[in-house]
């Protein structure tokens, strides 16, 4: 028979630690014992915590925000020294890792966008605002289903509006240079970043932010916030040439300084999302000779690169056999050019 305030004991052992899951906290691989089960297990010290009052504050929103594209949550417990959420264990990774790997094909964007707007829709419907969106807190399904995750900045709004207890200086909006409290739209410019580094890359956005440290590799924090107001951070005139413009209108509209010009929900920018209908199976590669694009086409490999010279190739390859499309094969060719080839061979 069940007691009030009854406590019960939870035994699971650690395989692997895979890493910091934000300041205050580290994710490992765990194996189950009463579920004989891997899982993922978020371990949150409390030493770390303001108070006894803020232990739980993760596990409840994880709960009150089931929904196909939110993490779930297994159970959550404690011990005298940590606070630790059972998740579940995708061994595909997060956008992280899948970013670290390769670049995107505008359909993988676009599908993913729309997912994690989903899912960002659901937790702003119950009156939360996440403040911690990044690739790193998107993790992949097993079926590549993107799942929003970490909910360790969460907070609840008031009158529309939040105030975290603390903020990412990378993934900052504009208005944190002013200060709380801030509304979902904050949100907004998170989602982005976060589709900018699927546009441009992992690295990019990290390689931008670093160009604002001294030798020391001290952060100049008052020149970054001029740029953050500014709008010249992150640099809106590095996407690869076979990004649509209307996705890189969404993104620049995400990231625009004043709130107030920012799409006002997730589900007003999925909108626009789905009506990206050009390029979306290129597959984009760089390096310092060339850039290509690849793309699959039946039993057709349809490849097209620009060199570090501003020449092009176009070949495409059948049955190991390889032709050339004279017609894209130049010695100069300008931006439009480039856009106007993967356009039309898209």
């Amino acid at each position: 028979m069940l007691k009030p305030h009854n406590r019960a004991e939870i035994e699971f052992h650690r395989i692997r630690e895979i890493g910091q899951d934000g300041r205050n906290s580290t994710a490992h691989i765990v194996h189950d014992v009463q579920m004989d089960a891997q899982i993922v297990m978020k371990c949150i010290s409390k030493g770390k915590l303001r108070s006894a009052a803020e232990y739980f504050n993760e596990a409840k929103s994880l709960y009150a925000t089931s929904h196909q594209n939110v993490v779930p949550i297994i159970y959550a417990c404690e011990d005298a020294d940590n606070i630790y959420i059972a998740l579940p264990y995708y061994s595909v990774g997060s956008l992280k890792s899948l970013l670290n790997d390769r670049h995107l094909t505008v359909r993988e964007i676009v599908r993913l966008g729309c997912q994690l707007l989903s899912g960002l829709h659901n937790i702003h419907s119950k009156g939360l605002i996440h403040f911690d969106i990044k690739p790193d807190n998107v993790l992949l399904s097993d079926r590549g289903e993107a799942l929003l995750s970490d909910f360790g900045l969460a907070k609840q709004m008031y009158f529309g509006q939040a105030e975290p207890d603390q903020l990412y200086m990378l993934i900052a909006a504009p208005e944190a240079t002013v200060g709380p409290p801030y509304d979902l739209r904050f949100d907004i410019y998170q989602v982005g970043l976060t589709l900018y580094r699927m546009c441009c890359g992992q690295g990019a956005l990290r390689e931008q932010f670093d160009n604002f440290r001294d030798a020391a590799g001290a952060l100049d924090r008052r020149e970054f916030a001029e740029s953050l107001r500014a709008g010249t951070f992150p640099d809106r005139s590095i996407f690869a040439e076979h990004i649509p413009d209307r996705l890189k209108r969404a993104i620049v509209r995400c990231l625009q300084p004043d709130p107030q010009n920012r799409y006002s929900s997730a589900l007003e920018l999925a909108n626009e999302l789905a009506k990206v209908d050009s390029c979306f199976d290129w597959q984009f590669e760089q390096d310092a000779d060339r850039k290509t694009w690849r793309r699959h086409e039946g039993d057709t490999e349809k490849c097209f690169s620009v060199m570090v010279d501003g020449s092009t190739e176009f070949i495409s390859l059948r049955n190991g056999r390889s032709r050339r499309k004279n017609e894209h094969c130049l010695a100069t060719m300008t931006t439009a050019q480039v856009k106007r080839v993967l356009r039309n061979e898209g």
